[in-house]
């Protein structure tokens, strides 16, 4: 998730980077902040670096605060990949003259009728200010988080498209009738010993039903969803893959 920024640092194992491990993940901060930020003057990175201290994670979530990371501590891929861009841009600030003149990849001059048919491939899907946005969107509609911060911003799109229009708020909103259902013409199969009770338990029973209709309806949904996916598979170049 991470090996293409730490690439770019120059960071000792970008490849076998495990943010998961505290003690790598630690010494991570401890040099991303020494070699990369530099936020803090040197005398003042002294609670960071003690990365066997109890209270480090106090630390480590003020450092958060004072570089104005969106992310808490408890994001912690969230909040490294953060880290990164913001490090990779101090980077680039300290070399511009290094890498102003560079060309630019081969992948990125091709296929332009295809980047100009998806207006998401054009954002800057690494800018620090983009994936907080996308995050707090996401949050917002309670749309589950994904690696990728493009997927997820389509994910908001397609639901901003099908539940948030206009159209789509106003048959949300529209009263549903219902058809009027004789009871006693559905058996209880027990019996309560109160007419009352017996009434309840049979429409109650009866938007179970209802229910379970509306589940088989999306779960049948999903399954011609998936088949059109397998049936009718996608070749992404750029991946150098088959499908979605």
């Amino acid at each position: 998730m991470f090996r293409r920024k730490l690439t770019a640092l120059d960071y000792h194992n970008p490849a076998g980077f495990n943010c998961k491990d505290e003690t790598e993940f630690r010494n991570f901060i401890v040099w991303l902040e020494d070699q990369k930020i530099r936020h803090y003057k040197i005398e003042d990175r002294g609670n960071l670096r003690n990365i066997h201290s109890s209270d480090w994670p106090k630390f480590f979530e003020k450092y958060l605060r004072d570089v104005n990371c969106p992310f808490k501590i408890q994001d912690r891929q969230e909040a490294i990949d953060w880290l990164l861009g913001l490090a990779v841009r101090l980077e680039y600030g300290d070399n511009a003259e290094k890498y102003k003149d560079l060309a630019p990849d081969n992948t990125k001059t091709t296929d332009n009728a295809t980047k100009n048919a998806e207006p998401l491939i054009n954002l800057d899907v690494n800018n620090p200010d983009f994936k907080a946005g996308v995050m707090a969107l996401a949050n917002l509609l309670q749309i589950q988080r994904h690696d990728d911060y493009l997927v997820m911003l389509k994910a908001i799109r397609i639901l901003v498209q099908e539940r948030l229009t206009q159209d789509a708020v106003a048959k949300a909103n529209q009263t549903k009738e219902g058809l009027p259902v004789a009871l006693d013409k559905h058996i209880l199969g027990f019996d309560t010993g109160d007419a009352v009770l017996n009434e309840a338990a049979q429409i109650l029973r009866l938007l179970h039903i209802e229910e379970l209709r509306e589940l088989q309806t999306k779960i049948n949904e999903a399954i011609v969803a998936v088949q059109a996916i397998i049936a009718d598979p996608k070749t992404d170049h750029r991946l150098g893959k088959v499908g979605r």
